[in-house]
């Protein structure tokens, strides 16, 4: 198995009022958010982003560090695995010039609006289902995707990512270590179905045979 280290450590923080998020969060909401439609992503906060736009700031700060750990150069290739509107891979063009990007995305909306910078090299896919031989990627990473599936066809997708890369991965899952941070979680929580401790995560990777890298998204 690979190792627990945050690669999004640079990633800006926000603060959160999970307080006000869990009273104002209904199922009706969360419904409406794991559509992953126009609602989701352009929508009303409740639904979730409230609006999702390109900004530097974000992913930029983190490509070095992927760059780094990965010894990404203009010739590696790399896949996202929910890739929304590609914000991630146009940052990764941007600093690495001449790296091979894909992006993958259930949602239809997303790809659809997706930066024009990537617009020829993300799709519509099912995690579950990647459309690629094996071996294809130098890396793949999968931030706050995986979780949004029930447990089994999660373990599908990680098995995916496994099968599609060339022996490195990374991916970020809601996850909590004490009784406190779950209940963050549950207020917090919008899309995701699969949310575990630390230690089940780490038990499940190796049930199923995931050896890529991992870390946790804990509010």
């Amino acid at each position: 198995m690979g190792q627990e280290i945050d690669l999004l450590v640079n990633y800006p923080k926000t603060k959160r009022d999970l307080t006000q998020r869990g009273n104002e969060k209904t199922e009706e909401d969360r419904a409406i958010a794991r559509q992953f439609g126009k609602a989701f992503f352009d929508g009303d906060r409740r639904h979730g982003y409230g609006g999702f736009s390109y900004n530097a700031r974000f992913w930029q700060p983190v490509v070095p560090t992927f760059q780094e750990h990965f010894g990404l150069t203009g010739s590696s290739s790399l896949l996202d695995v929910g890739c929304a509107k590609g914000f991630m891979l146009h940052d990764l063009m941007t600093l690495i010039p001449g790296i091979t990007v894909r992006g993958i995305d259930v949602s239809g909306y997303a790809i659809e609006n997706s930066i024009e910078s990537v617009r020829d090299f993300v799709s519509v896919a099912d995690a579950r289902k990647l459309p690629f031989e094996d071996n294809s990627f130098d890396v793949v990473v999968s931030v706050n995707t995986v979780h949004n599936l029930e447990k089994e066809d999660c373990g599908k997708a990680l098995q995916e990512i496994e099968r599609v890369s060339r022996g490195k991965s990374f991916i970020t899952v809601d996850a909590y270590r004490t009784d406190e941070e779950y209940e963050r979680m549950q207020a917090w929580n919008l899309t995701a179905k699969t949310i575990l401790h630390v230690d089940g995560w780490k038990a499940f990777f190796k049930e199923i045979g995931y050896t890529g890298d991992y870390y946790w998204f804990i509010p």
